[in-house]
């Protein structure tokens, strides 16, 4: 570890970089990283704390500033190519952190399960965690070494009431996809460990109470079927509590009650979307707390002092929230920073452990975010910084939630992203489905993709199509083996919804998607094939039939009991609805952009599509990148895919 000279550290935190940039339209400016990320503030409220891109070493730096001058007091930036992960602050002088890789071959980081800790000037550096069992290779020398173990860790607890100990939860390399977790109270001082617990079955999570006991385990079979165990002390093992989860799927808890005897958890019932309940540990008896009724939570606030769950966020639209406890401390904090930064999603990220000073995140749909200081007891705000200073909010796009009725009469949702100093009326228009397709949604947040497309004066469509998360397991599961149908059907109907509106000129239309984002972009226009005049497909899967067989999923714990749920394994289905094997129904240019290195969707889909475009003998444009994997993760590969989508797009619609 290192320290940055306080001049560059000066020079990174200065006003300067809040100036806004003087153009907005070109890429390199939606293309760099946050200047802060993951901002924190220590226990007693004497440190701020947060994540910066190193601008010599392009790697991330962990950045402790002294609250009351904003003068650093330590830089955590390791040399060769470690860089820091995840952090936590653990006491008022001491972090603890994740150490991960720059790979040679592609651009992201690779975590093997480093934990090593720093006091907040830079003292006492030990390696606490790991299978090197040393520091090694730091440039202030080695880091005192303490046993290894071949694991990797993730914090389960900071145990806030000890000074010196936390919880880890470790997953033991096996060289399968198979392991015990196990749970180890680990001195984050010495590095010394005691193991606590294994959990009785594979991949595990686990929930600490409040009298920080490991009291349950909870996991998914190959299969995904849930695991539920409770830890009985008087028998001292674990004991199958899958009564407590009684007729509840996609179950997970969250929280122990204050007294230990209930615990919160999600799950779903039927038809019904994902509501909170309340279970009691002794009884079983399932109260339902909070529920909406079209969409399920999309963010769970659990206080950071108490663990107890105090609030549910929604997102119908524009963000909602529910509060399970109004009368709590934090929910009391919440309301009152809502009316305070009006018109924001507001998130509470980081808390003194007496939870009178915390740090708040404010974001909207044309702002990436901005960090505050709140004093709950002063009833004050103060404004830190912004995570993209150089993009003005006033010169952002307008992100409108849309609702319309498919053609089989379902009732959809999306948004639609309206540039900005132009009528809004017959604008050219990109269509932007998300990934997935069974999991993500989309929603009102700053997205930059997004954002940098309507700079241009275009607008961008999204739409939750059947199969999306969010919305209930039967919604999503109306999308499983319909990937090439009802599906697409959505996307199109979402397309002809915005030229309905007005909004769409339907001679200037594309389509774009990265994923399954990219697999539709390239299958929707075989099904409407007048409706889109350029196609990106970003990478996507292509040829369902290589799914099964390629890339990380089928490889993955429960990854082949997936496909065959959400996409089967009938030949003729896969092939009728696989971009690969519908070629000859194409009337859209196509643009295919993919990375080497990408395991999600290998290159074995990108050479599927090419030779099937080949044999048609049909025209396309490609471009590679030999370092990115499922997705393009450095400023230079991000400017370098908006230059080549952008450009396509203006140039397939005469822009």
């Amino acid at each position: 570890m290192r320290i940055i000279s306080a001049i560059v550290s000066a020079a990174i935190l200065s006003s300067s970089f809040l100036v806004q940039a003087s153009s907005i339209e070109q890429a390199e400016l939606f293309s760099r990283s946050a200047e802060f990320t993951a901002v924190k503030i220590s226990p007693k409220g004497d440190y701020l704390s947060g994540i910066s891109i190193d601008k010599e070493s392009d790697k991330r730096a962990l950045i402790i500033l002294d609250l009351e001058t904003m003068k650093p007091s330590y830089i955590v930036n390791f040399k060769g190519k470690g860089e820091v992960g995840s952090y936590y602050w653990v006491n008022d002088e001491r972090v603890v952190l994740q150490k991960s890789y720059k790979q040679a071959r592609i651009e992201t980081s690779a975590y093997y399960g480093e934990m090593l800790a720093v006091n907040a000037d830079g003292s006492k550096p030990k390696y606490i965690f790991g299978y090197k069992g040393s520091g090694g290779g730091t440039s202030s020398g080695n880091i005192q070494k303490s046993s290894s173990i071949q694991a990797t860790s993730y914090m389960l607890d900071t145990l806030p009431e000890e000074e010196d100990d936390i919880l880890v939860m470790a997953y033991p390399w096996t060289g399968t996809n198979h392991a015990i977790t196990q749970v180890y109270k680990v001195d984050v001082y010495s590095g010394k460990r005691k193991k606590l617990t294994s959990s009785p079955v594979q991949n595990a999570n686990f929930l600490v109470d409040h009298d920080q006991n490991v009291r349950l385990s909870f996991s998914q079979d190959e299969k995904q079927n849930d695991l539920l165990y409770y830890f009985d002390e008087d028998k001292n093992k674990w004991i199958d509590a899958d009564s407590l989860r009684g007729d509840l799927t996609e179950f997970r808890p969250l929280s122990f009650t204050k007294d230990d005897k209930s615990i919160y958890a999600i799950g779903a019932k039927g038809v019904e979307t994902h509501a909170i309940y309340k279970i009691n540990l002794k009884t079983k008896v399932q109260e339902k707390v909070i529920q909406h009724p079209v969409v399920d939570p999309s963010q769970l606030w659990i206080d950071d002092q108490t663990k107890v769950l105090y609030a549910v966020e929604f997102e119908n639209g524009f963000p909602e929230y529910q509060f399970i406890d109004d009368k709590n401390s934090k929910a009391k904090a919440l309301n009152q920073l809502m009316v305070a930064i009006p018109d924001h999603r507001i998130r509470i990220i980081s808390e003194t452990n007496d939870g009178n000073t915390m740090i708040v995140l404010a974001m909207n749909d044309k702002n990436p975010g901005d960090y505050y200081l709140f004093d709950s007891k002063k009833m004050k705000l103060k404004y830190l910084f912004a995570e993209k200073s150089w993009l003005n909010p006033d010169k952002m796009a307008e992100v409108k939630p849309i609702e319309f009725t498919s053609r089989d009469g379902k009732q959809l949702h999306g948004y639609i992203t309206l540039p900005n100093g132009i009528e809004h009326k017959n604008m050219p228009l990109v269509v932007n489905p998300h990934g997935g397709p069974h999991g993500p949604r989309d929603n009102w947040v700053f997205n930059t993709e997004n954002q940098l497309l309507a700079q241009h004066g275009i607008a961008v469509l999204q739409v939750n199509f059947r199969g999306s998360g969010g919305y209930g397991p039967s919604f999503e599961q109306d999308g499983y083996r319909k990937w090439g149908a009802e599906i697409q059907y959505d996307i199109i109907d979402a397309t002809q919804f915005a030229i309905d509106q007005g909004w769409a000129n339907k001679d200037k239309i594309c389509i774009s998607g990265a994923s399954f984002g990219g697999y539709s972009a390239l299958m929707a226009p075989t099904i409407a094939p007048d409706m889109y005049k350029c196609a990106v497909g970003t990478v996507g899967v292509y040829d369902l039939e290589e799914l099964h067989d390629s890339g990380d999923i089928p490889k993955s714990y429960s990854g082949g009991a997936f496909l065959n749920e959400v996409l089967g394994n009938d030949t003729a289905s896969l092939r009728a609805m696989s971009p690969t094997h519908n070629v000859h129904k194409l009337k859209a240019s196509v643009l295919l952009l993919h990375g080497e290195e990408d395991e999600r969707a290998p290159m074995e889909q990108f050479d599927a599509m090419e030779k099937a475009l080949k044999k048609a003998n049909y025209p396309y444009e490609k471009k590679i990148w030999d370092k990115s994997g499922h997705g393009f993760y450095t400023p230079e590969s991000r400017e370098l895919y908006y230059d080549t989508m952008v450009s396509f797009i203006k140039k397939n619609l005469e822009l």
